[in-house]
Formats: structure tokens, C-alpha cells, sequence
């Protein structure tokens, strides 16, 4: 079962859920948030709850997208307690573009091995640790809070600052926090993990500038494992045509860490786990179309689609004028 949530032909906030790719309304529930904290008190998980509402009217899908009416597959009624994160260097095939980045500028240890390469590396020795044993760190960066989360089909604004606008195809995990504190996972979901590529290539240590964007995920709500093996198609259309396309794999087959270990480094924070707030966390990529040579332009439209995880994500880029930025004193 997948969940969505939209605004109805009244303007009103619904939440469907898709079967066999029939979108039908849930019962008496506006949010899947809402959704989450009522089956937190005992109704079994969400499917339970979901069958327990019961559904009702049958809802078309496209043309809620196509309307503009499709919302995040999760959101919080407070926007600053949504945590987009995330973790790089984690798939079998991620290094190889980080490393070239890196090399570029002459960034070796003394191993001749530049620092991606090392974490790689790392992850492929202990990222997958037997069960009740923790694994490797890997690495970790902070993307923003539900202000910077774009719904699917809206545009995805790149600052004036930025040197790219480049698309990470990506498998998010959805979480929210239980009132013991405790992260409880909801599912998982396409996500587009909006990054400037440009910059990350200047210098490594700039990953957390290039990572400070907007992004979009969605528009299902996957609830259930994820599949160890997953193979979608990341696209970019430019005038009407497909001006690049390329498979992205994730799943833990495919991938140098497991779940359970991303999992439990980014929770391992007590800030992270703050009753209440809901979590995004991204699981990295390994299809970028930057490493073949693209350079997005504005109104260039980003296609994720996998299909399990059911309809396509599509956003087009909107380039921001940069605004005017006056500190003042209030001494």
C-alpha cells in the first residue's frame, strides 16, 4: 500500500491510498502525519488504521498532479520540525564521481586515495555489520527543515548564488519521532536530493553548502520494507524532450551500507529524536547526471520514477534571483 496526500476539488486537505494503482480516499483523515501520531496509540501500524477507516471515492492521481494539487507525502503542521538529512557515499557505484570531483583538485592522501575514496572504502568494510553489532559511520549532512521541501510538480528554486542545479535521485526513509522518543518508520519514498554540484567540486569541504537546497520527494508514501533491489530511471526534459536519462539502483543489494546502519547513525543524536518532529533522511545515489556533462538550465523538468514506489516525481528548475541580504546591528 502507498499513501498520498492532496488537496481535493474543495480545497480541502484528503489522503488516499493506492492499491493495485488505484487511488481511493482514506476515511476521516487529513494528514498522513495525523495518520502516524493515531497509530502511534495502538490501532496496529498504518495499514491497520488505514483499513479501519475504511476507504472511500475513487481519486485520479494524474489529475491531481497535473493540477498542482498533490502534496509531500508527509509534512508537519509546523514546518521547522521536518529534518531533511541525508548520507552519501553509501551505493556500490557512488564513488566514482565524488573521487573524480575530488581529484580534480589534487585532494590524495597519503595512500594516493582522495578522502571520498577512504569513506568509501570504509563503508564497504563495515557498513553491512552483523546483526546487534554497529557499523561504520557514513558520512552525513543536514539539507533543511520543511521550509526548503518543494511539492511534487512545483518548481525547485536554485539560489542566484548557486554555480548548479543538478538532481540526486535518491530513496528516502520517513520517519516520525514516538512520544518515548523513539524513531518509528513510516516507509520510504522516491526523492530528488537537489544538490550544486559545481561548488562541491571547488573543494570537498564545501559538501554542506552544496547540500543547503531545496529538494522534493514523493508523491507516494511507500509503507513497508524496502526493497533490497531497486531500479528506476532519473531524467532530464528539456522543451518537450528527454535531454538525458540514466538508471539509478538503491535497495541494500545494491548498496555498501545497510539500512538499519544509516538508520542508526543519524538517530543515534538525541536532537534527532525530539517527540513529534518528523524526518526525511535521504540514502544517496549513485546517478548523477553532472558526471556526463549536464548543466541544467531553468524550466528543465527532473523525472524520478520506480515502480514500486508509484507515480513519477517530476519538478522543473526555477533559477532565484538572489536577494538582497542587510545584517543589522540591535545591540
Amino acid at each position: 500500500m502507498n499513501l498520498i496526500q492532496f488537496f481535493d476539488a474543495n480545497g480541502d486537505r484528503a489522503v488516499a491510498a493506492v492499491e493495485a494503482g488505484v487511488a481511493r480516499t482514506v476515511n476521516n483523515a487529513a494528514s498522513v502525519y495525523g495518520l502516524a501520531l493515531e497509530a502511534m496509540t495502538g490501532h496496529g501500524g498504518l495499514s491497520a488504521l488505514v483499513a479501519a477507516k475504511g476507504l472511500g471515492a475513487t481519486v485520479d492521481r494524474a489529475a491531481i498532479l497535473a493540477e498542482g494539487r498533490m502534496l509531500s507525502p508527509i509534512d508537519h503542521p509546523d514546518p521547522a520540525h521536518l529534518y531533511v538529512t541525508g548520507t552519501g557515499l553509501t551505493h556500490l557505484g557512488s564513488a566514482a564521481t565524488r573521487d573524480a570531483m575530488h581529484k580534480s583538485n589534487g585532494t590524495k592522501t597519503d595512500a594516493d586515495l582522495t578522502d571520498s575514496m577512504k569513506m568509501f572504502q570504509m563503508g564497504l568494510k563495515g557498513g553491512k555489520p552483523a546483526a546487534g553489532e554497529k557499523g561504520v559511520q557514513p558520512e552525513w549532512f543536514y539539507k533543511g527543515n520543511g521550509y526548503s521541501v518543494v511539492r511534487p510538480g512545483h518548481p525547485i528554486p536554485s539560489p542566484g548564488f548557486a554555480l548548479d542545479a543538478g538532481e540526486e535521485p535518491e530513496i528516502a526513509g520517513i520517519y516520525v519521532i514516538d512520544g518515548n522518543g523513539q524513531p518509528r518508520r513510516l516507509g520510504f519514498a522516491l526523492a530528488n536530493e537537489f544538490s550544486d554540484h559545481v561548488t562541491e567540486r571547488v573543494n570537498y569541504l564545501y559538501l554542506a553548502h552544496s547540500k543547503l537546497r531545496a529538494c522534493a520527494f514523493g508523491p507516494e508514501l511507500r509503507l513497508g520494507d524496502l526493497p533490497r533491489h531497486i531500479e528506476g530511471m532519473s531524467r532530464i526534459y528539456r522543451d518537450g524532450k528527454v535531454l538525458w536519462e540514466k538508471p539509478f539502483l538503491s535497495g541494500e543489494d545494491n548498496m555498501s551500507h545497510t539500512i538499519d546502519n544509516l538508520e542508526y547513525h543519524h538517530f543515534k543524536y538525541e536532537l534527532f529524536r525530539t517527540p513529534g518532529d518528523v524526518h526525511v533522511h535521504c540514502f544517496g545515489t549513485a546517478t548523477l547526471s553532472f558526471a556526463d556533462g549536464i548543466s541544467t538550465q531553468p524550466d528543465d523538468i527532473f523525472e524520478l520514477e520506480e515502480a514500486q514506489f508509484g507515480a513519477a516525481l517530476r519538478n522543473p528548475v526555477q533559477i532565484d534571483s538572489e536577494e538582497p541580504l542587510i545584517i543589522g546591528n540591535l545591540y
